[in-house]
């Protein structure tokens, strides 16, 4: 059997273990599973690639491979291990920049190789796989900018936006079409400048509200720009993958618009659309605050709990002591429950990975839609570190720039107490009314401390 043959029957099984690892991504118990599925096909499909180098009996390509993956693999395994949870979005972000600059850099060696010699099916993936790639490189850099602080996180609102970006897609079929007829430098030039100028801007426009959105799009992207790197490389499993990787992003993301009451198409393109709206410089009055102690009292007192987590619970990693708050008011009766916005925190998924890995009972973790009517009936809800998923501007504001994106209506329950450092606005930068609601306190500092403060009031009191 030549290698040819082999590479092949490899290729089909590395791409049944990335479905099997999507497959078992999905759910929490499965997830470890899906890990193993996912790492065992990209190790044979990076094997089978090094034997098909090697089979061609040249030394060089083959050294270059090796030392292109054991730096890589260096590389990972050290920003794995010192990322940070609260520094996962950007760090995804950042490496979907590196998916679409190799799509790009694989276009342009394509033209490079070929030349005029090419055929207008093989000028098309060039001149596609290097838009694409362009497009993902710079609008993840700007998303890992957002992400990481580095850049503000409100939308950028220039003149005629809309027109800008769908005059970018014109010019792009124009350019593609021209270069399909020649083949010149200058055109494939052209197009890489305008598809780095269209991802900084498509992303820029996206305000913060909207960022785990533009995540899960800009893995979609990265998606579509392997399988484009696929069709350039004659590379099966590149096209198998890079498919799986952009549908599976485009449905997550549909999936999250759907969730926050936003336009697929709006989001992808950049905000088509959606202007933003004014700051709220409204006086709201004055907020309470309340202790520990006194927040412990009233838990003590309460035969209901919701706990709402956000990104503060994230960056003050205090889901452990949330996880044991949520043990001892069990053990005293209490009926605790956690309610999940679809976009807490700055990464899908991002709160349930940190509750299942402090070992919060998968049951009582509801999503946004199956808690929400049993708010009103809740004798207090615990927000930790969570702002805009739980702002009424949303549902009462339409003037709000996060208007219309449902919320936990948390401010239906008896009783709201807000864990957080300061007054300051969310991600999105508008100003929470929760907060002087009569129903509301505010109780301010350290998430992780202050809820240790309260797990050391209620030990003292006996079951």
């Amino acid at each position: 059997m030549d290698i040819l043959s082999i590479s092949g029957a490899a290729y089909l099984v590395a791409a049944l273990l990335f479905i099997l690892a999507l497959a078992g991504l999905s759910k929490h118990e499965t997830a470890s599973q899906g890990w193993v599925y996912g790492v065992a096909g990209m190790v044979l499909a990076l094997v089978t690639t090094l034997l098909q180098v090697a089979d061609a009996g040249r030394v060089t390509p083959v050294i270059v491979l090796v030392a292109a993956v054991a730096v890589g693999a260096v590389i990972g395994l050290w920003r794995a291990k010192v990322v940070e949870m609260t520094g996962m979005p950007e760090l995804i972000a950042l490496l979907h920049s590196f998916v679409g600059l190799a799509a790009a850099l694989t276009g342009w060696n394509g033209h490079l190789e070929a030349g005029s010699y090419s055929d207008g099916i093989h000028r098309t993936e060039v001149f596609v796989g290097v838009f694409i790639g362009a497009v993902t490189f710079t609008g993840s850099i700007v998303a890992f900018l957002k992400l990481s602080a580095r850049m503000k996180s409100a939308p950028l609102m220039l003149p005629g936006k809309n027109v800008i970006n769908v005059g970018a897609l014109v010019i792009f079929m124009t350019l593609t079409v021209a270069y399909c007829i020649t083949p010149a430098l200058g055109l494939l030039i052209a197009v890489t400048a305008l598809a780095l100028a269209l991802g900084w801007h498509l992303v820029a426009s996206i305000g913060g509200g909207d960022m785990p959105v533009v995540v899960s799009m800009l893995n979609s992207y990265s998606g579509w720009a392997a399988a484009s790197s696929g069709f350039l490389l004659q590379n099966d499993l590149l096209i198998v993958t890079g498919a799986l990787v952009g549908s599976s992003g485009a449905y997550l993301s549909y999936v999250m618009c759907k969730a926050m009451n936003r336009s697929f198409i709006s989001v992808i393109a950049g905000g088509l659309g959606i202007e933003a709206g004014p700051s709220s410089d409204q006086d709201y009055g004055e907020y309470r605050e309340i202790s520990a102690e006194d927040t412990a009292e009233v838990l003590l007192s309460a035969s209901s709990v919701v706990i709402t987590p956000g990104y503060g619970m994230a960056v003050a990693q205090a889901q452990y002591p949330v996880a044991e708050l949520t043990r001892l008011l069990r053990e005293k009766g209490v009926d605790v429950r956690f309610g999940i916005h679809p976009v807490a925190g700055r990464l899908p998924g991002h709160m349930n990975v940190l509750l299942a890995e402090a070992k919060v009972p998968y049951d009582i973790v509801l999503e946004m839609d199956e808690i929400n009517d049993d708010l009103v009936d809740t004798d207090i809800v615990l927000v930790i570190g969570a702002n805009d998923t739980v702002n009424p501007a949303a549902a009462e504001d339409p003037a709000s720039p996060i208007a219309g994106m449902p919320v936990l209506r948390v401010w239906e329950a008896k009783n709201v107490v807000v864990f957080k450092r300061s007054m300051a606005t969310g991600y999105a930068g508008v100003q929470n009314p929760l907060f002087f609601r009569e129903n509301s306190q505010m109780l301010f500092g350290d998430a992780k401390t202050r809820i240790e403060e309260i797990v050391v009031a209620l030990s003292r009191v006996p079951a």
